[in-house]
């Protein structure tokens, strides 16, 4: 899943990437492909990104995180309730 609406989805890139790499299969410009992966590579680094294998786990620990936050607020609301009793 792509966070950043500013940069193309992954796909796209990949697509991009292969469809370039294969015009410059078929042209002396080899040097120019791995010169561009690895400039995007480079510049694809520097964004604040992360893999998807650590959203899953980040996207689980606020799942789990808000269920014990709703069970602390109903518990919360039960003692002031007999508190005002």
């Amino acid at each position: 899943m792509n966070t950043n609406p500013k940069f193309p989805n992954p796909a796209f890139i990949n697509d991009a990437m292969g469809k370039l790499g294969e015009m410059l299969k078929q042209s002396p410009a080899k040097d120019i492909e791995q010169n561009l992966k690895a400039g995007v590579t480079a510049m694809l680094g520097k964004l604040d990104m992360v893999s998807r294998e650590e959203f899953d786990v980040q996207t689980e620990v606020l799942a789990r995180t808000r269920a014990r936050l709703e069970q602390l607020e109903a518990r919360l609301a039960e003692l002031e309730k007999q508190r005002a009793e």
